[in-house]
Parts: structure tokens; sequence; C-alpha cells
């Protein structure tokens, strides 16, 4: 009797062992189930791979603060608002979008042109040139254009391989722009020089050496110049800035973008133009404005 009760004490001890045991494996099984696997657990150490130099490039270069300028020019706005009075606030949206789309008709054609073929960069920096009618757009682009050379000397130069084709053609623009820059503080007629070093091919040229990928360069391009009106309209109390922010965050404005690079991503040299005329007058009549705070 004393046995059975001895026997019938181990086997519930025994039960209780195996149902601990069971507990403890359903506990560890959900424990491996929820740690992350190897490949996607948080690494402390920083992953090269993460972010690319193109990005790196792209990201620099789309900074409002990149020295070129910008912030001196209005593309036409002041003009615009001031021999088209509208009530307080004007909207900004049909200026923007006529800007967007003359800058893309007139100049991105050069971008695309300069960015495939690197080599021909002073023949297309003169040709734009010389299909330029309106002599302050001129002087924005070239003004901005050598703005970015000094940058690219400056601060990317050092970074690439030296003896590449687009490279080289950078080193030949920048040396033309200094001659020519040097013939005008010797006293020089300007208006008999030819403008060299436009803003358009400069960038193209620049970002195809940065490894930043076409589609990334035209679309940034045309972003920025958004950017640069819509600062110079919170500047002329046009919008406000959280405003400003807003339609640079927009869909509209995105969509806007993606569309001009569609319709012009064909578009030859030879076939552009201006889009929408009636914004040159409104840059080349900006110097006749009684009074102004924009350079265009």
């Amino acid at each position: 009797m004393g046995n059975t009760v001895a026997e019938k004490a181990l086997e519930d001890e025994v039960a209780h062992l195996e149902a601990q045991l069971t507990v403890a494996r359903d506990k560890l099984k959900l424990s491996k189930n929820l740690r992350p696997p190897a490949s996607s657990a948080v690494s402390h150490t920083p992953d090269s791979t993460v972010t690319s130099p193109s990005s790196h490039a792209l990201l620099l270069l789309s900074d409002s603060a990149l020295p070129l300028g910008s912030f001196a020019f209005s593309s036409g706005l002041e003009s615009y608002l001031a021999h088209h009075p509208a009530p307080t606030p004007a909207p900004i949206q049909p200026f923007l979008s006529l800007a967007l789309q003359t800058l893309a008709t007139t100049t991105l054609p050069y971008l695309l042109a300069a960015y495939r073929n690197p080599s021909q960069l002073q023949d297309l920096d003169d040709t734009l040139d010389a299909c330029m009618l309106c002599h302050v757009a001129k002087r924005a682009s070239a003004a901005q254009g050598r703005a970015l050379l000094t940058v690219w000397d400056r601060a990317f130069r050092g970074t690439v391989d030296p003896g590449s084709v687009a490279v080289r053609a950078l080193a030949d623009i920048s040396v033309a722009s200094k001659k020519m820059s040097l013939g005008a503080s010797q006293g020089t007629d300007a208006a008999s020089m030819p403008t060299i070093g436009h803003f358009a091919p400069i960038w193209a040229v620049v970002t195809e050496i940065l490894g930043i990928p076409i589609r990334d360069s035209t679309y940034v391009f045309l972003l920025n110049h958004a950017k640069a009106v819509l600062s110079a309209a919170v500047r002329a109390s046009v919008v406000g800035p959280y405003q400003a922010q807003a339609i640079l965050g927009s869909g509209w404005l995105k969509g806007e973008i993606e569309k001009l690079l569609q319709e012009n991503w064909l578009v030859k040299i030879e076939d552009a133009g201006q889009g929408v005329p009636a914004v040159d007058l409104w840059v080349g009549r900006h110097e006749m404005l009684y009074s102004r705070i924009f350079n265009s």
C-alpha cells in the first residue's frame, strides 16, 4: 500500500515537471518567432551601401543653400506682378506654371543634350547663348552657370576622375568664362562678347560627372526653379512661407514637373523655343520698373 502511494506521488511529480517543460518549450518557440532575422537586425555600424555617392551629391545640389545666387532672381515674377495688378493675396500657381513651362521648352533640350554628350558642352553653350533672345534671362542664366562652375571647382572637382571627357569639358568652359570675365574687367565691350557658361548645360555635365541619373537631374533642375520662384514670391509678400512649402509638397507641382519632362524629353535643340512668349516680355521689362528688389 505504501509503495502504491509513493509511486502515485512520483507519477504526479513527473506529470507536473512535464507540464512545466511543455510551457517552457512554448515560451522558447514564441521567443524565436518574435526575434527578427539576422539580415534585418538593427546594425550599430554604418552601412556604406545605404547612401550612394550620387544620392549624396543630388541632395547637395537640391539644397536651397547652394550658393548659385538664385535668391537674386525672380524669373520675371516681380515684373509680372507689376504688369498684372491682382487682389491680395495674388495666386502664384498660374505664374509658376508658366515659369516652369518656359524653362522646360527653352533650356531642357540643351540640358538633356549636354548630359548625353558632355564633349559638346562648349557648342551647346554657344548655341543656347545665340538662341536666348531676352538679354535679362541670358544674363541670369550665365550668372547662375558661372556660380555653379565655382561650386564645382571648389567643392566637387577633387572627388572625381580628372581625366574624364566631361571633366575636361567643364575645365575648358571654365577657362573660357574666366577669360571673358578678365576681358570685361579690362574694358572690353561686354555687348560684343558672347556669354559663356549658361546654367542648364553646366548643370547637366556636373550631374553627369557626379553619377546622378538623368531623370533625377532634370527633375531637380525644374524643382529648384520652382523653389526659387516661390522663394521670390515669399519675399515679395505674394505668399507666406508655409503656403510656399505647401505648394512645393503638393501633388499639383509634382504633376506639372512630370508632365513637362514627358513633353520635352525627346525634343531636340533645333526644336527648342519659347513656349510662353509673354514671359520674355515680363522678364525683359523688369529693368524698366520704377523700383525693384530682384535682378530679374
